[in-house]
């Protein structure tokens, strides 16, 4: 049911999903289906109302009415069910605090993020590259997600801590990452907090994961609080603990802060980009020709074998192509909220303050109407001469305004490091009879994907794949930044 709100300029469709019993089965269609269900929205208008549990809530399905959301961070803040528990999991962090907290906590952390920060860090991505695959062996089945979460962990454990979490504390943190990633997508589609305070297997997995989260960085700020003065090592955590110490108020954080910035940044930076890399090497072993051009291409351009560096990364065009169309196909952050400050008007249908509003990067990323054939991996779609014009709204893995992600750069820095390397030496190929399964939780991409990997046999280095990459996706190869990009939202902050 939907019907036709008229606005200047354009006639907007509002509408509400249908269901017999839409205050238990939209939650639970969410959680079951949760694709198949949101890409069946838009056929009931352009912003359509559903049912969480007994919240209502309205789902955006049109890139321009996203794009006004993302851009008014003021009017639409960080809030509803997913932040509401993200905060209890992780406090107030740069990914989670509300709109008056965010430009402060932002400029203090912003030094870690600069471009040239980024380029000094290629070393270290590279050199986790080269461990996580060091004992691969010709035919060996792999635990690819398992290998890319570890490297992905290793990679912010370094960027966070430098060197102060041991193997056995850093695989345990890993472990707990991807227990409360899980545990988070069920407890924001069906926010009744009664069933989460029962003694579940599950729900007791999820509260032990938490807590031993939050004893492993309280444990790590502890032991480097007792360092001796002058000794703080160059990484973000350092950053923080500077902060804490300074007698300016403005710079000033408590040590709250400290802990929310680090729970921040940890979960933010570990399982996205490992999900984002295990699709991509996914949607290569299906797509034989794109594959066979990457490897051309890294051929090329890392001719000595080694991982690439800010020299190399401007020349892996068709490397950043794969990239960027990984995330168009599996966006990681796949679906995020909003709640409304003030009363306002959204697709001129009038919504209450507190109101909750959703918007899904995936849905968007299918829309036909932006990306024609949605469902294909087509890297070429970036191409300078092929890229479609794409509203404003419509290619968002990193969201967009105030809130976009202040981990862009590093996350598709890292992602590009690792995919150019590892594709240079290894080639991953699927097992015999292999199904793809898709479990989205608060992120997705595949968790359990074991594939087998191939030495590739040398090749002389050729030319690299023809055109240059300029596109709205990823137009900047020097500094490996797209404009197009998606939030500060939880797993980019």
């Amino acid at each position: 049911m939907s019907h036709v709100v008229p606005e200047a300029g354009h006639a907007w469709r509002v509408g509400v999903a249908p269901g017999i019993f839409p205050t238990a089965s939209h939650g639970i269609a969410l959680f079951r289906r949760p694709l198949d269900f949101l890409n069946s929205l838009p056929a009931h208008g352009d912003l359509v109302e559903v049912r969480l549990g007994p919240l209502r809530a309205w789902v955006v399905c049109h890139p321009e009415l996203v794009h006004q959301v993302l851009m008014d961070a003021r009017t639409f803040d960080k809030g509803g069910p997913l932040y509401d528990r993200l905060r209890t999991l992780l406090g107030d962090g740069v990914g989670t605090c509300r709109h008056q907290a965010h430009r402060r906590q932002r400029r203090l952390l912003q030094p870690g993020f600069r471009k040239t920060r980024v380029a000094d860090q290629t070393g270290l991505m590279g050199e986790e590259a080269e461990s996580v695959c060091r004992e691969w062996r010709a035919g060996q089945e792999v635990d690819v997600s398992a290998t890319l979460l570890t490297l992905s962990a290793r990679v912010i454990n370094r960027l966070l801590f430098s060197d102060s979490l041991d193997a056995a504390t850093a695989a345990e943190m890993h472990r707990c990452l991807v227990t409360v990633v899980r545990g988070l997508f069920l407890r924001t589609v069906v926010p009744v907090d009664a069933l989460f305070r029962v003694p579940t297997p599950a729900n007791r997995r999820f509260r032990h994961a938490s807590n031993r989260l939050s004893a492993i960085v309280d444990a790590a700020v502890a032991e480097r609080r007792r360092g001796e003065p002058g000794t703080d090592r160059d990484d973000l955590l350092g950053v923080l603990l500077t902060a804490a110490r300074s007698k300016d108020e403005a710079k000033a954080i408590t040590e709250r802060e400290v802990r929310s910035q680090v729970f921040t940044l940890m979960f933010a930076g570990a399982e996205s980009t490992a999900l984002c890399l295990t699709s991509a090497f996914d949607l290569l072993a299906r797509h034989p020709e794109d594959e066979r051009r990457l490897h051309s291409e890294v051929d090329a351009v890392l001719a000595d074998g080694r991982p690439p560096g800010p020299d190399e990364l401007p020349r892996l065009v068709h490397t950043q192509r794969v990239l960027t169309e990984t995330l168009r196909h599996r966006p990681p952050g796949w679906l995020f909220t909003r709640v409304t400050t003030k009363e306002t008007v959204l697709a001129g249908h009038r919504l209450p303050r507190g109101a909750t509003v959703l918007y899904s990067p995936y849905l968007l990323h299918h829309d036909p109407a932006s990306f024609p054939e949605p469902d294909r991996f087509l890297p070429d779609r970036w191409l300078p001469d092929q890229a479609p014009a794409v509203p404003p709204g419509a290619m968002i893995p990193f969201a967009a305004g105030t809130r976009k992600c202040i981990g862009e750069t590093f996350a598709l820095t890292e992602a590009t490091v690792a995919i150019a390397y590892i594709a240079r030496h290894w080639r991953l190929r699927h097992l015999p009879g292999h199904v793809e399964r898709l479990r989205p939780a608060a992120s997705l991409g595949p968790r359990d994907l074991v594939m087998v990997c191939e030495p590739r046999s040398q090749r002389p280095a050729g030319p690299p794949p023809e055109r240059a990459l300029v596109s709205r996706a990823m137009p900047n190869t020097e500094v490996h930044e797209p404009r197009a990009a998606g939030g500060d939202d939880v797993h980019d902050a």
